[in-house]
C-alpha cells in the first residue's frame, strides 16, 4: 500500500492505493482522518498507521467504497509541501562523470510548488530553453517536526519515500553558479506514484534505481552509492532549519544524466521519460511542447 493524493472535485484529497484500487482516505473514519496528505502527515504516525490499517480492511473486504486507479487523476504525493529541498552531486559515480570532487556537505538548492506535478502528468518543454534534462531520484517525505537531530535518529522523522524526476533546463543552470534558474520551471518535478510508507523500506541506502527514454535505459544506480546517506541528510538539513511534515528531499542523481553523454541527449517533445525505484514503482511522465511553443510555430 501506499499514500497517494487525488484529485476529486476539482481539490486533492489523499488516498490508499493497492492493486490498483484506491480508497478515499477520509471516508475510512470521517471523523478523524484528514483529507489531505500533508494534512495526514501532520497527523503523525499513530495516525497513518491506524489509517493504513483500516485501508488494508477495506481492501481485504473488497468495500463498496474502492475505485479503480485508472478511473482517478493522481497528482503529486504532497501537492503543498512547505519545502522542497534538493541535493546535488550526491552520487560518487556522478560526480566523476561531471568531473567534480565530491563535497564537504551537501550542495543544496530548491525547487517550489510551482514544479510539483504527478506520476504520469506531462512535462511541459519550456520557451526559455532548449536543453532539457532527465534525473531520476529518491525523494524523502518527512514525516514529523524535527529541528537538529542526530543522524543515528533522523530516519524516525521520515514519513516514507516516493520518486522525484529532477528535471532541468541546463542552459539556464549553468548560466552563473546558482543553479536555481533551470531548476524551478513549471512540470521540472514529477512525483509519485505515492509515499511507501518507511516501514516498508527500513533500509533507503540498497535502492536499484532506473530511469528510462522511450525504453531506453539511461541511468541504472543504487541508492548505495549515494555520497550523503538519508540520515545524514536529514542531520545536516534540520542543523539548518526546521524541518516539517510534508518537506521534500530530492536526495540527488545517478551517473547517466543526458547532458554528458556523447553525443548528449535532451528531452524533446514526444519523449516518454520513466523513472523507478526498486519497492516503491514508476513515475512515467510525456514530454510535450507548451502551447506558447505552438502557438509561435
Amino acid at each position: 500500500m501506499y499514500i497517494v493524493s487525488y484529485r476529486a472535485q476539482g481539490s486533492w484529497r489523499a488516498g490508499i492505493v493497492r492493486d490498483s484500487l484506491l480508497v478515499d482516505a477520509a471516508t475510512l473514519n470521517p471523523a478523524s482522518y484528514p483529507s489531505t496528505v500533508r494534512a495526514l502527515l501532520e497527523a503523525g504516525s499513530a495516525t497513518i498507521d491506524q489509517l493504513l490499517e483500516r485501508a488494508q480492511d477495506a481492501f481485504e473486504r473488497k468495500s463498496e467504497q474502492l475505485m479503480p486507479l485508472e478511473k482517478v487523476e493522481l497528482g503529486p504525493p504532497v501537492p503543498d509541501p512547505d519545502k522542497i529541498i534538493c541535493l546535488g552531486l550526491n552520487y560518487h559515480e556522478h560526480a566523476r562523470e561531471l568531473q567534480m570532487s565530491a563535497s564537504r556537505v551537501p550542495p543544496l538548492f530548491a525547487k517550489f510548488r510551482n514544479a510539483l506535478c504527478g506520476p504520469t502528468s506531462p512535462i511541459v518543454m519550456p520557451r526559455v530553453s532548449t536543453q532539457i534534462d532527465y534525473e531520476g531520484e529518491l525523494a524523502v517525505v518527512i514525516g514529523r517536526r524535527c529541528k537538529e537531530v542526530s543522524e543515528r535518529e533522523a530516519l524516525t522523522c521520515v514519513a516514507g519515500y516516493t520518486i522525484m524526476n529532477d528535471v532541468s533546463a541546463r542552459d539556464l543552470q549553468m548560466q552563473s553558479s546558482q543553479w536555481t534558474a533551470g531548476k524551478v520551471l513549471d512540470t521540472f518535478a514529477p512525483m509519485g506514484p505515492g509515499i511507501v510508507p518507511v516501514s516498508d523500506i527500513p533500509d533507503p541506502q540498497n535502492l536499484q534505481i532506473l530511469t528510462r527514454v522511450n525504453g531506453v535505459t539511461l541511468q541504472q544506480g543504487n541508492t548505495r552509492d549515494m555520497i550523503f546517506s538519508v540520515a545524514r541528510t536529514i542531520a545536516f538539513l534540520s542543523s539548518l532549519m526546521t524541518l516539517q511534515p510534508g518537506d521534500l528531499i530530492a536526495t540527488g542523481t545517478p551517473s547517466g544524466v543526458g547532458f554528458k553523454r556523447q553525443p548528449p541527449v535532451f528531452l524533446k517533445a514526444g519523449d516518454i521519460v520513466e523513472v523507478e525505484i526498486e519497492r516503491i514503482g514508476m513515475i512515467r511522465n510525456p514530454v510535450v511542447e507548451s502551447e506558447v511553443n505552438k502557438f509561435n510555430k
